[in-house]
């Protein structure tokens, strides 16, 4: 008798999310925001699937701790386009870092995420905090060691 190989597709309601909590205290950010990216997605997860979403929301404090290697500080740059002629902006990592640090988690994050509706779906379940106090408690996060 012959063995029938069934590939299983799971219902996004049918997966089960948890919550993490990241300390971003002295962690280097590429590598930080790579192992977020693959929770985030669900690559961890058995169940994962690549046009689903399947992942966990994804805490992160202390982002405004966060470190870069080498050059990386000097020469990093965030462009952006308002959609007018001559509207581009470019700014340097060290003026988004100065007035927005989340936010330099998030770009990093985000650039590791699929660059369709999946990923803009995806991008919601990172919530990023500055300080140590976030208002997520009442999901119970677990800490996520990287």
């Amino acid at each position: 008798m012959k063995q029938e190989k069934i590939t299983r597709f799971i219902k996004t309601e049918d997966a089960d999310r948890k919550w993490y909590v990241v300390d971003a205290k002295d962690q280097v950010l590429g590598r930080l925001a790579a192992r977020i990216a693959r929770v985030i997605r669900g690559k961890e997860k058995p169940i994962f699937t690549p046009n689903m979403d399947t992942g966990d929301f994804v805490v992160v404090i202390n982002a405004d701790k966060v470190k870069m290697t080498g050059k990386r500080e000097l020469q990093k740059t965030y462009f952006s386009h308002s959609g007018y002629p001559g509207g581009s902006r470019v700014r340097t990592y060290a003026e988004v870092f100065a007035k927005h640090p989340e936010r330099v988690v998030q770009s990093a994050v985000k650039g590791m995420l699929p660059k369709n509706r999946l990923g803009r779906q995806l991008i919601k379940k990172l919530k990023v905090y500055t300080g140590e106090n976030h208002p997520h408690a009442a999901q119970k996060p677990e800490q996520l060691s990287l």
